[in-house]
């Protein structure tokens, strides 16, 4: 399957030539932009795979573009641009962007920084995912410690005692251990 790729420059000229490139590549360029609004827009829209953004551009300029397409659509953006200023540079990586070609675009930059920016991507994606896996599993521990506190409370067990309670409770309804600790800080009695 092709990359889906939406490109925003306020050039047409720029425009062309990278879709041109794009597509000799056997890119599929889904959408295009000549400011950063509409370039959000197209991408709330399009949901593609991959977002090049010129980083001046009317209205919403390209960083701000950036900014808010990464905080809400998790979608890498590479950004084109003339300037090399450190300060621009900086406000792209605080962005999040996961590239950043300067124009005049060649033909050899184009797919290296593709590649790059995706596996950037796939890594920080994995790195959510990982981090949202172990905030569950801390909470699930959270709810299991309070499940225990209760049981040592109300049936006067050890700490021990009341987690085996817990344990078996789940394995015998072949549930997690998390709704079992749900259930027990809901007033219910275990088997």
């Amino acid at each position: 399957m092709s990359l889906r790729i939406i490109i925003a420059d306020d050039e047409a000229v720029i425009r062309m030539g990278l879709r041109a490139m794009l597509e000799e590549r056997g890119y599929a360029v889904v959408g295009e932009a000549a400011e950063g609004r509409r370039a959000v827009d197209l991408v709330e829209k399009l949901r593609p795979d991959l977002v090049f953004l010129d980083i001046k551009m009317p209205g919403l300029d390209g960083l701000a573009a950036a900014e808010q397409l990464i905080a809400a659509h998790r979608v890498p953006v590479i950004i084109l641009t003339a300037y090399g200023d450190r300060a621009l540079i900086d406000r792209a990586r605080e962005a999040g962007v996961m590239g950043y070609l300067m124009k005049p675009l060649r033909e050899a930059d184009l797919e290296p920084a593709i590649q790059v920016a995706l596996a950037r991507y796939r890594d920080l994606q994995a790195l959510a995912e990982e981090v949202t896996d172990l905030q569950d599993a801390l909470e699930a521990r959270k709810l299991v410690e309070r499940a225990k506190a209760a049981l040592m409370q109300r049936l006067g067990l050890s700490d021990e005692e009341a987690y085996r309670r817990i344990q078996a409770a789940s394995r015998t309804a072949r549930r997690p251990m998390k709704d079992v600790a749900q259930e027990v800080l809901a007033g219910k009695n275990l088997p």
